[in-house]
């Protein structure tokens, strides 16, 4: 009888229910698609329409009501970066944090400042106009500033693999060069920020990244719309 009851390794991975909650368009969501990717976990994409949210995506994420929200046997995981972390306790192939306590500690570092600091900061040039753009872009490089330095002697941020901070980074491979040609400003370049831009490089291209990049186009009309909200509120009356 014991032995009946017995269930292999495998068949717990067969049993096993895996669903991402994204949209087509989410870096954040993209952050999670590139860490199951990286680990080779199979999992279902339920797609989200933002502007009609399932009932499914309110129930799991009734605090924020977005994406991504990870379900695992039925256990809603959420916030991307908190959900990175579970993927890489969870499945313990591809680390994506470092084995050093400190290391690990500083890798969290970097990604929340990403989050805090970099993302916001960019937002701010992106929504901006005349000197108040202008005055946004100086933050912006000057946190950039931060970034690139953690690029110095190294492929990525994780060193020459792909690790957790250069996901949380990932969206400054694509939707950083949508964001300046959307609002005619330009925050990286060859001359102040050599590391990142050939990190973008290597981190847009590595074969796993960029199967998942939505399309330029769709983003450009997206982000346009997103622009003149911003910038007619800005407008004189």
């Amino acid at each position: 009888m014991a032995s009946s009851a017995m269930v292999t390794a495998n068949q717990l991975i067969i049993m096993e229910e895996l669903k991402l909650f994204r949209t087509w368009s989410s870096p954040f969501a993209l952050r999670v698609v590139w860490a199951l990717d990286l680990k080779g976990i199979q999992y279902d994409t339920i797609f989200e329409d933002i502007s009609n949210k399932s009932s499914l995506l309110l129930q799991y994420n009734p605090i924020y009501k977005k994406v991504p929200v990870l379900v695992h046997n039925g256990k809603p995981l959420l916030e991307s970066l908190v959900i990175l972390e579970y993927i890489d306790e969870t499945w313990k192939q591809t680390p994506l944090l470092p084995e050093d306590p400190s290391e690990r500690a500083t890798a969290r570092f970097w990604a929340k400042f990403g989050d805090d600091k970099v993302l916001p900061s960019i937002w701010n040039v992106f929504i901006k106009q005349g000197k108040d753009q202008e005055e946004a872009i100086v933050t912006a490089q000057e946190n950039l500033g931060f970034v690139e330095r953690q690029l110095t002697g190294k492929k990525f941020f994780n060193g020459e693999t792909i690790g957790l901070v250069d996901l949380a980074f990932g969206w400054l491979a694509n939707l950083l060069s949508v964001l300046e040609e959307v609002c005619g400003a330009t925050l990286i370049d060859h001359e102040k920020f050599p590391l990142l831009l050939e990190w973008i490089q290597n981190f847009a291209y590595a074969p796993i990244i960029k199967e998942s990049w939505p399309p330029r186009d769709k983003l450009i009309t997206k982000y346009q719309a997103h622009h003149e909200v911003y910038t007619s509120k800005e407008a004189p009356k």
